[in-house]
């Protein structure tokens, strides 16, 4: 059973942008980003090596901070907060880690790139429901933070996909990634 291979992007609007942290909560919840990464990346016993994590990193003191995590290339890693803490601080100081890369890129110029290969989706409570929608191969997922995609960043991304939606309840970013890697999931069965 071939995987189909998927993207997300999270738009974190204060996530700090330097190393300069004791907690990953106070360092503007990059908690929140931890969470996502676990529910992108991690099986109950394993990796998903179909799925790459984008973390747009925009608060002080020098956004955006642009940190990508490969699920194909990524190691030496578990899923408690402060393995994570160790891992992220490391990236943003640009000291490297297997499958876990940082740069300067920011949303825009990020998503401009991938829409050339990717069906591009980004998740609101007012959009078409996830049930009525064939994701297939190659999606990339958009999601803000504990706040939501600011309004220009929501504008700027429908220019190049739509939106969907996981029903009227909003739900955590963390869990909409798990909601998404399900229902990918299952659209893997029925087609093997």
């Amino acid at each position: 059973m071939t995987d189909l291979p998927r993207e997300f992007v999270l738009f974190s609007r204060i996530g700090q942008t330097d190393s300069n942290f004791h907690s990953l909560h106070d360092a503007g919840r990059l908690d929140i980003v931890h969470e996502c990464i676990v529910s992108s990346l991690f099986f109950s016993h394993g990796l998903r090596r179909d799925v790459t994590f984008h973390a747009i990193l925009n608060g002080p003191p020098n956004p955006p901070v642009h940190v990508q995590i490969d699920g194909s290339t990524l190691y030496d890693v578990r899923t408690d907060m402060d393995t994570w803490q160790v891992i992220l601080k490391k990236t943003i100081a640009g000291k490297p880690h297997p499958g876990i890369t940082k740069d300067k890129t920011g949303f825009e110029t990020l998503l401009k790139a991938k829409a050339q290969t990717h069906k591009v989706y980004v998740l609101e409570e007012d959009g078409k429901d996830i049930s009525e929608v064939s994701l297939g191969e190659n999606c990339l997922f958009i999601l803000g933070d504990h706040v939501g995609l600011p309004k220009k960043a929501e504008l700027f991304a429908q220019r190049f996909g739509e939106k969907i939606s996981l029903g009227k309840q909003p739900y955590l970013a963390a869990s909409c990634i798990t909601i998404i890697n399900y229902t990918l999931d299952q659209e893997t069965k029925l087609r093997s």
